[in-house]
């Protein structure tokens, strides 16, 4: 009887062990963090309301319409990982992106305020910063096209626990679909 005890709580502490250690890889890494976009992590969500509180062009209004705009993104973002490579501390997991491209919308957006800028002024004839995010935002909810991109993700293993490494500026905005290049 002991020995079937120990044999049982052996096989609980050895897959306990391996289901936690599982999760602990570059690729899994990569996982949670799209996961957390498509899930609307609060951790995610935190982030997308301090950029928007820093935007001084936007009313209220308008910031509660770009965060449900931006919400819908992140959940019909699509991801797929395509490669892993582990080099000692380190690790690359190479991921393909589908998001909704805005970045012909925003250059567009801002040739027509630049060819038109008294559409977006107020009653008094001074520039609305708020008329124009209202604008670009009707003209980003228009956009159908998609694009795919590749992202080469780096990690750091520290104490035996895998990290993603701070995302590029490019690689970022191909995430929230307005990258121009």
């Amino acid at each position: 009887m002991k020995k079937i005890i120990f044999i049982v709580l052996s096989l609980i502490v050895l897959t306990g062990c391996g289901c936690s250690n599982m999760d602990n890889t570059p690729t899994k890494k990569v996982e949670a963090y799209f996961n957390k976009y498509q899930t609307l992590d609060n951790s995610v969500i935190d982030d997308l309301d301090t950029i928007l509180g820093t935007d001084t062009t936007m009313s209220e209004d308008n910031r509660t319409a770009y965060r449900d705009f931006m919400k819908k993104h992140y959940q019909d973002l699509k991801y797929e990982i395509k490669d892993e490579t582990i080099d000692g501390d380190t690790a690359t997991v190479e991921v393909e992106i589908t998001v909704r491209d805005y970045s012909q919308a925003v250059a567009d957006a801002d040739t027509y305020k630049s060819e038109n800028e008294s559409e977006f002024n107020d009653e008094n004839g001074a520039y609305d910063a708020s008329l124009f995010s209202n604008y670009r935002l009707e003209e980003l909810k228009k956009v159908q096209d998609t694009k795919t991109y590749t992202l080469n993700l780096t990690l750091t293993k520290q104490n035996d626990e895998w990290t993603l490494n701070q995302l590029s500026d490019e690689d970022l905005n191909k995430i929230n679909g307005l990258y121009a290049g």
